[in-house]
């Protein structure tokens, strides 16, 4: 039976038909940017402080109601507390002046009973300030996070499942509609609850509609336009996406407006359903040769060649029709072992390259600027790994982003304070690794697993890597008040630098295993695939290979088929 890209080699490899969609599925993808990191500006906390009701107090004691405090080495208004108000009025009628005649310091505070004044000096209005996540409902605002988390988490799970059954198309699709409606629908929730429960719905449509776009054009597309749309395609137009969202967050102060203004211009994906076809490898997984005929058959004619007679005469008596689900990906011991590692090395680039995303506010005082520059640090990973991904093998590339990124990491705690800007440098080349890294991932992951499971893996991979973030995300939010030990500040500060680059050294060594894909076609059934290393004739000094390989055949021996 030929392979699927010599049965169709005599449509080229960049006619019009794959410049169409090449282009379409990076525009569809644009979205995923500025949906991803919205919540960025959406959930920021502007500085704010008690409201003080402008009654019977004079201009002294107004600009004094509120407590002094030192934040990070500078004094900034309280938060959370305010002078008793009606000592102050007494005071105030009295015309005793504060700091003169009386000590504030003795002053008895009260809670902000009368709610927040919030700065307009940056955002006209947020979340935070709609609905006043602040001070004793702080833990609101980074549990939106988490709960934008659980909808991609969902979503990943169960899309790339249903990619595998029902298409790629529909689930591309579905989870584009999803993502427009539900981001437009935010702008007009009336409480905290409901912003939430749209905004899990709306997180469904988020990265399901990356993954179903990667997969589509890479089974569509072959040879060097596939590792060119997989590599700098469909991130360049991510990154496109996530700077576009600083520049709307700039013009759009207003939450309610940044979220119509980003949802309203992906109306103009609709004609694409007419445009962008089905992928004609999964029909052909599926047994429907016809349908996967007539595609290439229209793909021919757009790109002026002759199509043979016949041209997957075989597949329909060689692929099984046998509708895959997520429990094959433990079937056999390669896929265990597989499986494993490559949700291992998704986890760790995903919490990287979210996290170093988060932190890379440092890049500018302007948060509008330094959303734009933290998308822009990312293009150099993007063609230096679609310049990887043509020349060298996949392994060795996934290996050397973790170690850099474990480097990197590492050295961040040793660096002298009086070197800020060596820190930020050092970081940013740690995202650099991680985005690397979440890249390679993405071609590696396609390129290990069969047609029949390529979206349900991919899902998978992207799934384990966001549970474990909202974990982490948690526990950064919980150490962020832990105070009992003082002591332990300069450690916790680095904690997550030392956790992160020994996750990334770990996950290095587990990757030892993983098989090599370059240079080699897409697999399309199970037997088509890569085996593990080091499974037939393991080497003493590979003792991780050897304990993944030989015991999960000890262990699972009797239920492989």
């Amino acid at each position: 039976m030929k392979e699927y890209s010599e049965a169709i080699a005599f449509l080229g490899q960049w006619g019009r038909f794959q410049q169409m969609v090449f282009f379409l599925l990076c525009a569809s993808i644009m979205p995923n940017g500025s949906g991803t990191f919205n919540l960025v500006f959406v959930a920021d906390i502007p500085p704010h402080h008690c409201f003080v009701p402008d009654v019977n107090l004079t201009e002294d004691w107004l600009k004094a109601a509120i407590p002094v405090q030192v934040v990070n080495g500078r004094q900034e208004l309280s938060r959370c507390s305010r002078y008793r108000l009606d000592v102050v009025r007494n005071l105030s009628a009295q015309g005793y002046v504060p700091g003169r005649d009386v000590n504030l310091t003795d002053l008895e505070q009260e809670s902000c009973v009368d709610g927040w004044s919030y700065s307009t000096d940056i955002y006209q209005s947020t979340i935070v300030s709609e609905f006043d996540l602040v001070c004793s409902e702080e833990w609101k605002q980074p549990f939106t996070i988490t709960v934008f988390n659980v909808g991609v988490i969902l979503g990943s799970f169960f899309a790339g499942q249903l990619s595998d059954r029902f298409g790629r198309k529909p689930v591309l699709f579905a989870t584009m509609a999803v993502q427009t409606v539900f981001g437009f629908i935010q702008a007009f929730s009336t409480s905290w609850i409901m912003f939430l429960i749209f905004l899990l719905i709306g997180g469904l449509g988020q990265m399901s509609n990356y993954l179903a776009a990667l997969l589509l054009g890479a089974e569509i597309l072959t040879s060097n336009v596939r590792v060119l749309y997989s590599s700098l395609g469909t991130n360049f137009a991510f990154a496109f996406g996530y700077m576009m969202l600083a520049l709307f967050a700039y013009f759009l102060r207003d939450w309610k407006s940044l979220l119509l203004g980003l949802s309203l211009p992906t109306l103009v994906y609709i004609p694409l359903w007419w445009l962008i076809p089905e992928s004609p490898r999964w029909l052909l997984s599926q047994g429907r040769v016809d349908e996967a005929e007539a595609i290439v058959r229209k793909a021919a004619k757009w790109n002026k060649v002759q199509a043979p007679q016949l041209i997957f005469e075989e597949y329909n008596v060689s692929l099984s029709k046998k509708h895959p689900t997520i429990l094959d990906l433990v079937r056999t011991c390669d896929l265990r072992t597989i499986t494993f590692v490559v949700c291992l090395v998704w986890l760790v680039n995903t919490i990287g390259y979210i996290a170093l995303s988060y932190n890379t506010s440092q890049l500018h005082e302007d948060p509008f600027i330094s959303c734009f520059l933290s998308a822009l640090v990312e293009l150099p990973a993007y063609v230096s790994m679609w310049l990887a991904l043509r020349y060298l093998p996949r392994q060795a590339c996934v290996i050397g982003c973790l170690l850099l990124a474990a480097a990197s990491l590492y050295l961040v705690p040793l660096m002298p304070q009086s070197l800020p800007n060596l820190k930020v440098v050092l970081e940013l080349l740690g995202k650099y690794a991680f985005t690397s890294g979440t890249v390679l991932m993405f071609v590696y992951s396609s390129e290990l697993y069969p047609t029949v499971l390529r979206n349900t893996a991919s899902g998978t991979g992207n799934t384990v890597a966001r549970m474990v973030l909202n974990i982490d995300m948690f526990l950064s939010f919980v150490l962020k008040y832990f105070t009992v030990f003082p002591f332990l500040g300069v450690f916790m500060k680095y904690l997550p630098h030392i956790t992160l680059g020994s996750m990334a050294v770990v996950s290095a060594i587990a990757a030892v295993v993983l098989p090599e894909s370059f240079g080699r076609p897409l697999p399309d059934t199970i037997q088509q695939m890569p085996t593990v290393k080091f499974q037939t004739e393991p080497k003493e000094y590979h003792i991780l290979p050897v304990m993944l390989t030989q015991g999960c055949e000890s262990v699972f021996k009797q239920t492989e088929t």
